[in-house]
């Protein structure tokens, strides 16, 4: 598993290069020019990273000046004005360049990736609340649990760091989203073989990534009832007759990733909106990437006391 820093202080300073490589100093000309958008970026991972609020991390900036230091902060950011950054800052393409910017100390190709998808909580409901509840009345519906945030991502199997990603919903199928999430790949990093579960398997994603994009794929042809014959697709078939067993073995690392993120941020969404859970869930991902500790000069450039 890869290693991720436990310093918020490494965090912030991380979040501020990472945004300054994307983000204009200033949203327009005429703004008060009070905080940057590189420092209220970094405000919105520290509070991922701390697994709070808006009004929480207003509070952990008011008791740890180091921590305002790091981030060049004069004075605490109303939570409003976070609010306000997070619907300008995590709308999806800026996320996306964000995400992209995590990656220059990445290979520009990546022998093998895994796609998968996993589904976050909304709310604060506890399982265990619900399990007693749902034993006392059978007709019980929650809508909590009928529809959920999905957070889909295609990650380097070696390095665990997410290079795509794409917040959807749940109960879906993960072979709808496959097209798509490989188009948002960077256009920098070239895919070589990627890894996917029987949710995947549709002859049409094999095509797309190999023939139109050029990326091997290996994903097991039992999605349905077991056939009684070899599939008909050219794709499928090849896959019955020719799967790529090692290769395969790799595809857990996405599970890992997951893992990570669920373990290190939280397995839960606090925005009731879909657009902001797909924010907060954006804002994960890229959390993430900054947590994971690449190379030696990653280490000196942006951990320098």
């Amino acid at each position: 598993m890869s290693t991720t820093t436990k310093s918020p202080k490494k965090v912030v300073r991380t979040a501020l290069r990472v945004a300054a490589r994307v983000l204009p100093l200033y949203s327009h000309h005429m703004s008060p020019k009070k905080f940057s958008q590189p420092q209220l970026f970094a405000c919105l991972v520290l509070k991922t990273f701390f697994k709070t609020d808006y009004r929480g991390i207003c509070a952990y900036l008011a008791d740890m000046p180091d921590l305002r230091r790091a981030i060049g902060l004069k004075d605490v950011p109303h939570f409003t004005t976070l609010h306000k950054a997070s619907q300008r800052l995590l709308a999806v393409d800026t996320c996306k360049n964000l995400l992209h910017s995590t990656l220059w100390g990445l290979n520009h190709l990546l022998p093998l990736a895994a796609v998968d998808a996993t589904g976050l909580q909304s709310g604060h409901i506890s399982p265990y609340f619900y399990s007693v509840r749902e034993k006392a009345s059978k007709k019980l519906v929650w809508t909590h649990f009928t529809q959920y945030p999905k957070l889909a991502a295609v990650a380097d199997t070696e390095t665990h760091m997410i290079i795509s990603f794409l917040a959807t919903r749940g109960p879906t199928r993960d072979s709808t989203h496959f097209k798509t999430i490989l188009d948002s790949l960077p256009q920098d990093i070239k895919v070589e073989h990627i890894l996917a579960d029987a949710g995947y398997d549709k002859e049409d994603n094999h095509i797309y990534a190999r023939e139109i994009l050029g990326i091997l794929t290996t994903i097991p042809p039992t999605c349905g009832s077991p056939p009684k014959n070899l599939p008909r697709k050219y794709y499928r078939r090849l896959m019955k007759l020719n799967f790529d067993t090692t290769a395969y073995k790799q595809r857990w690392q996405i599970e890992t990733v997951f893992s990570m993120i669920k373990r290190n941020l939280g397995y839960t969404v606090r925005a009731k909106v879909q657009t902001n859970q797909n924010a907060e869930m954006f804002l994960m991902a890229i959390t993430h990437n900054i947590l994971i500790i690449l190379f030696l000069f990653f280490k000196e450039l942006f951990y320098r006391a």
